[in-house]
């Protein structure tokens, strides 16, 4: 008995100073600072705008080799106060619209609310923590080598991922898309494979988020400055008649509103120096708009002096529309986020529980950290086909840019959804999930349970429990996984170079023409990994 004690005792104290640990991380990294501490000029090799699912890995790689890196982050840090990117605090953290939250509220044209990222480690600090690799097809898409993109996303693997625990929500879940017919059963794998799959999670056994920050724990501490509360304003440009112009630097505002200039280095092999926006789908294309590279008409109507006439950036934006049930079970379990995943063609279905989801609605009174004995089972698919833009509303970038997605446009689109929704509906009415399931609830009381939340600003219709496209089009909320704005081959060549301008690029989700796998955070990050050592590769080439 005394051994059992004992070795009881050690798991309660490891488990315990293993989160100390990970709380204490911020003061060893001695290159993160407040903003308020830069000088008022200094000048770097690369410019990092936006430390976030894509910035910090590519600026921890960049740091790795002779070059001094800059990286400038809007936000504040993910560890000052680890409670709130624990587990149990999802919600309470995606909803804080605090001024100094890590997250950013806004409102689509198309009346659906949605959040922007606004920490060092963005989107990987308030999403769901579900990590899988995309398919193939994205790797051709972005132009990223198969072996150079695997290698990539193993060493983000080794920092922050993790192989969940078995939820009992979860493990029900799984069990129910295999008995409706979601097979082949593929069991724990990062594949995006069609079938049902546990895949891997940035949650730690204790509840810990392990985020794209943590990826800096690869840099160069000697070649790296982090910047917080930075808020980049504009990036400057060299221009000279005949000639393409030039990014030359980046001008930036700390907390306290005093103005700093960071500038790129004038050196001879200043060619090789670059600014990178890596500020996300809505922060890239409303920066480089900012900065004069945009449409032409619509940047002189706000004041803004044009540098190149771009009227590609801010089109093609998308969204991944998210549909789904919620189901009130009567027992007390567990909570969980997304662990699990069912893949048919291009539908994808996920499950979280346990959190109380109206919190999620527009005028919610409901304490975001209240847990209640509910199941959110939600899906999205693969693309979408419909597409929208992201325009200037003013030249204050704090201001959130006005974005429409047009979420079912697309035929095809909604007819995708309907067949995400029979599946979800199948799952619903599995043996496998009947034990969590109060008998006396029908599927069309589920359906208009879901109608009934304030869940957008759109419109009901009477035939939204009896028609499945209605229902989508009524009920549709965000995935949060928005895209395009400075779509490959439209406003950035195939090595994320801006078209037209010289020593700048963008390297983030604002590239891309579709939302990579289930989650699209592991390919994000892999991205800003295989860019930076392409960069790196390029700066040596050059430089010898």
């Amino acid at each position: 008995m005394g051994l059992k004690f004992i070795a009881l005792v050690f798991v309660v104290v490891f488990a315990y100073f293993n989160g100390l640990n990970y709380a204490e991380k911020a003061p060893k990294f001695s290159f993160i600072q407040e903003a308020t501490s830069a000088p008022e000029v200094s000048f770097y090799d690369y410019i990092i705008i936006g430390g976030g699912t894509a910035g910090c890995p590519l600026a921890a790689t960049l740091s790795t080799g002779e070059s001094n890196v800059l990286v400038l982050e809007r936000g504040g840090s993910p560890y000052t106060n680890t409670t709130k990117v624990r587990m149990k605090n999802f919600i309470s953290t995606l909803t804080d619209n605090s001024p100094d939250s890590f997250s950013q509220a806004f409102v689509s044209e198309d009346g659906v609310p949605n959040n922007r990222a606004r920490v060092l480690g963005g989107g990987t600090v308030i999403n769901v923590g579900f990590y899988g690799r995309a398919e193939p097809s994205f790797l051709k898409q972005a132009g990223v080598d198969e072996a150079v993109a695997k290698d990539s996303y193993a060493w983000v693997e080794k920092k922050l991922v993790h192989k969940p625990v078995a939820f009992e929500w979860q493990s029900a879940v799984r069990s129910g898309l295999l008995e409706v017919g979601v097979l082949p059963d593929n069991g724990f794998t990062y594949a995006h494979i069609n079938g049902t799959k546990t895949s891997g999670t940035i949650f730690d056994r204790n509840g810990n988020r392990h985020t794209a920050a943590d990826l800096l724990q690869y840099a160069n501490p000697n070649r790296i400055k982090v910047y917080l509360h930075a808020v980049v304003h504009k990036i400057t440009f060299r221009t000279k008649d005949g000639c393409r112009p030039k990014a030359e630097g980046v001008i930036f505002y700390d907390a306290n509103g005093r103005k700093h200039t960071a500038y790129l280095k004038n050196e001879s092999n200043s060619r090789a120096s670059e600014i990178v926006l890596s500020a996300g789908a809505i922060g890239s294309p409303q920066l480089l708009m900012l900065s004069g590279i945009g449409p032409a008409a619509r940047l002189r109507s706000l004041g803004i002096k044009v540098v190149l006439d771009q009227p590609m950036v801010g089109r093609d934006m998308a969204d991944n529309p998210l549909y789904g049930l919620i189901i009130s079970y009567p027992n007390s379990i567990p909570l969980s986020l997304a662990t699990v995943a069912g893949i048919v063609d291009k539908i994808y279905i996920e499950t979280v529980n346990g959190y109380d989801f109206s919190s999620l609605s527009l005028g919610s009174g409901a304490p975001a950290n209240s847990t209640t004995n509910l199941g959110f089972i939600l899906g999205k698919f693969k693309g979408p086909t419909s597409e929208g833009y992201l325009e200037l509303k003013s030249t204050n970038v704090s201001d959130n840019p006005n974005v429409r997605f047009n979420y079912y446009h697309a035929a095809d689109d909604l007819r995708n959804c309907v067949r995400g929704m029979k599946t979800v509906i199948d799952v619903v009415n599995s043996e496998s999930l009947s034990r969590y399931r109060f008998r006396n609830t029908t599927t069309r009381d589920l359906l208009k349970m879901m109608v009934d939340l304030p869940v957008n600003l759109r419109p009901r219709h009477a035939n939204a429990t009896t028609s499945l496209e209605q229902y989508c089009i009524d009920t549709v909320m965000t995935f949060w996984h928005y895209h395009g704005g400075c779509r490959i081959g439209k406003v950035v060549d195939r090595d994320y170079k801006v078209i037209g301008v010289d020593s700048l690029r963008v390297i983030d989700a604002s590239t891309f023409a579709f939302s990579p796998g289930t989650n699209p955070q592991a390919s994000i990050m892999m991205l800003g990994r295989s860019i930076g050592l392409r960069i790196l590769r390029s700066r040596r080439r050059w430089s010898n």
